[in-house]
Parts: structure tokens; C-alpha cells; sequence
């Protein structure tokens, strides 16, 4: 017998659904919750017929935008876990999270102040989450390297909190450096002699916007060690010459 054809509709339909939540993302971030359906469609570059097909109401999408974030949340959480000490885990995951939620602001307002939230689908992922997040939690109180006086509805709450304050601070430096030190007051007595780091991912720095004493540039300046002040070799040497008088 030949082999059935694959269901090239089905694929369809999976693909043209998640053009649509990618544009909604978008269009949420950009234009706010008064984006049309009609505006998303064109953004999504398909019928505004099957973004209805697909969401039949501004509310179910706004639903799936919210259930995809908290999956991917959940899914960084477990990702930390497996590959970083419970501390290093621990903070790294808060950073994603506060990154991820902070190009989100106006739907996370919403489910914040609007009482019917959440919904079904958005309080299944919701408990999943709340699940990664305590256990990330209790691994780093054990540790010694997180209070003990904290549960995960604060650190959901600090998350939400953080990320509203980096999205209003025009300085993104100034934003990273207010979430830091929000963040720092979490930690736990054996933090204290670690000499800890903040970290985006497992081996990488968490960095910060900063400007180039000698050519005004911006660059990224890691928040470990000596505070940078170049951007550069060229404008390091430059400057030493300048000094020195050659």
C-alpha cells in the first residue's frame, strides 16, 4: 500500500497560528491592547478570516500570547535548573524572566489589574509555573544562597515589579542597574563571601550599557571586576598617550 499523504493542511494551520501569535506579540508591544484583529492579520501576513479562525476574539488571543510567554517561562526555568549551580540557577532565571517580561508590559498590566484574569488555559500554565519557580526557589534557599523569609508568590511579584521598572526607565543601564539592586536584597548569608555575579545564561556576564571616557561610544561593560572605561584597545592606548604626554 503507498504511504498516506502527509496533512499538509494541519501543518498550515500550525504555521499560520503561530505567525499570529508572533504578530500579536508584536503588535501588543508596539501598539498596545487597542491593536485590532484586522491590524494583527496584515502584521501576520495572513487573512483577517484566519486569525478569527484561529483566536474568535481579541481576548482568546490575548490568552494564548499570555499561556506561550508562561510556557517559555517555564521552560527557561527547568533550563537553568539543568544546567547551573542552585544560586547561579536561581538569579539567571529571574533575569531571563525579568528580560522576557519587560517588551511585555501592557499585557502583564492587564492580567494585573483586571479581575477576570486569568482565564483557563492561562491558569494551567500559570500553576506550571509557579511549580518551576518554587522549586528553583527552595533549591537556593538550601543552598544558603536566597533568604529563607521569601515564598514564590514574592519572587512572582518581584519579577512582575522588576519588569515594569526596566521598561519605564529610558536609560537601559540605569533600568539593569535598578533590577540588580532589587535583586540583591534577596540574597541569603552565604551570598556574602561568594563573590557573586549576576548572569544572563550559564557562562555569560550579565552586561550593562555604559559610555567610553575617550570617545563617548556606548558599549556593553560587564558588572564584574574593575568598572570598564574604554571601549576599546584603541581608545584605552589613545588615552594613555594623552596622559602621558606623547
Amino acid at each position: 500500500m503507498a504511504p498516506a499523504p502527509p496533512d499538509t493542511g494541519r501543518a498550515d494551520a500550525r504555521r499560520n497560528r503561530t505567525k499570529v501569535l508572533v504578530a500579536a506579540v508584536q503588535a501588543f508591544t508596539v501598539q498596545g491592547l487597542d491593536v485590532s484583529l484586522s491590524a494583527i492579520a496584515r502584521r501576520a501576513g495572513v487573512g483577517t478570516g484566519t486569525v478569527y479562525r484561529h483566536f474568535p476574539s481579541k481576548e482568546t488571543l490575548l490568552e494564548a500570547v499570555l499561556v506561550q510567554h508562561v510556557e517559555d517561562l517555564v521552560a527557561a526555568a527547568r533550563r537553568w535548573a539543568a544546567q547551573a549551580r542552585p544560586t547561579a540557577a536561581f538569579f539567571g532565571f529571574l533575569l531571563e524572566a525579568i528580560d522576557k517580561s519587560a517588551g511585555r508590559r501592557h499585557v502583564c498590566d492587564l492580567v494585573t489589574t483586571d479581575t477576570s484574569w486569568p482565564r483557563p488555559m492561562l491558569a494551567a500554565s500559570g500553576h506550571q509555573f509557579q511549580q518551576a519557580l518554587a522549586e528553583l526557589l527552595r533549591a537556593a534557599q538550601q543552598a544558603g544562597g536566597v533568604r529563607a523569609d521569601i515564598g514564590p508568590d514574592d519572587v512572582a511579584v518581584l519579577i512582575v515589579g522588576c519588569a515594569t521598572m526596566r521598561a519605564a526607565h529610558r536609560d537601559s543601564a540605569g533600568g539593569a542597574r535598578m533590577v540588580q539592586l532589587a535583586l540583591e536584597g534577596l540574597r541569603g548569608p552565604a551570598s556574602v563571601t561568594e563573590g557573586h555575579v549576576f548572569r544572563y545564561g550559564p557562562g555569560r556576564r550579565h552586561a550593562m550599557r555604559t559610555r567610553c571616557d575617550e570617545c563617548g561610544a556606548e558599549f556593553e561593560a560587564k558588572t564584574a571586576g574593575r568598572p570598564a572605561r574604554y571601549c576599546g584597545a584603541t581608545c584605552r592606548q589613545r588615552a594613555h598617550r594623552r596622559r602621558s604626554g606623547r
